[in-house]
C-alpha cells in the first residue's frame, strides 16, 4: 500500500513512526510547518528548526523519499509532501506515577505517544489535469455544441 492514490493520476508515498514518545500538540507545530512543502525546502527547514520534533520528522521524511526512491518513474526532488499529520498515541506506562496536587489529592502523570504520518507526491502538473479534465467533459461537449448550435 506504499502506493495509495489520492486519484488514478498521483502516485503517494507514505512513512509512519509510531509510538513516537513525544506530546501530540508539540509535534502538530512541526507538521503544520511542513505540510504542502517541497521535500528538499522541508528537509533544509527541519534541519535549522531547534524544535525536538523536527529530528522526528527528518526521520519520517527521508523514509518517505526512501519509500519514493523505489520507483523509477517519479522524481525525488519534485516532490511535495501533500499530508502530514500527527495523531495521537496511547499512553505510556498507563497510569503508574501520581503528582501530588492541592488538598490532599492526586493526579496521574501523563506520558504522551504521537503517531507521525508523511505522505509525498510528484505535484499534478496544469497540463495533466486539463488532460483529465477533458477526458470527463469530451463526450458530454459534443451533444452541447449540436444543442446549442440549434437555439440561436
Amino acid at each position: 500500500m506504499a502506493n495509495a492514490t489520492a486519484d488514478s493520476s498521483q502516485k503517494r508515498f507514505r512513512a509512519i513512526h509510531r509510538w513516537a514518545r513525544i506530546a501530540p500538540r508539540k509535534a502538530r507545530l512541526i507538521a503544520d510547518m511542513v505540510r504542502g512543502m517541497p521535500v528538499n525546502a522541508a528537509v533544509a527547514a527541519l534541519e535549522n528548526n531547534p524544535k525536538r520534533a523536527a529530528a522526528f520528522f527528518i526521520k519520517v521524511l527521508k523514509s518517505a523519499i526512501a519509500n519514493a526512491s523505489h520507483d523509477l518513474d517519479v522524481d525525488l526532488n519534485a516532490l511535495v509532501i501533500c499530508e502530514s499529520r500527527v495523531d495521537e498515541g496511547p499512553l505510556l506506562g498507563g497510569r503508574v506515577r501520581w503528582r501530588p496536587r492541592a488538598q490532599g489529592r492526586a493526579t496521574p502523570i501523563h506520558k504522551r505517544t504521537s503517531h507521525l504520518h508523511i505522505s509525498v507526491a510528484e505535484p499534478v502538473s496544469p497540463a495533466s489535469e486539463r488532460s483529465v479534465a477533458s477526458e470527463g467533459t469530451a463526450a458530454s461537449s459534443k451533444p452541447a455544441e449540436s444543442t446549442s448550435g440549434a437555439s440561436e
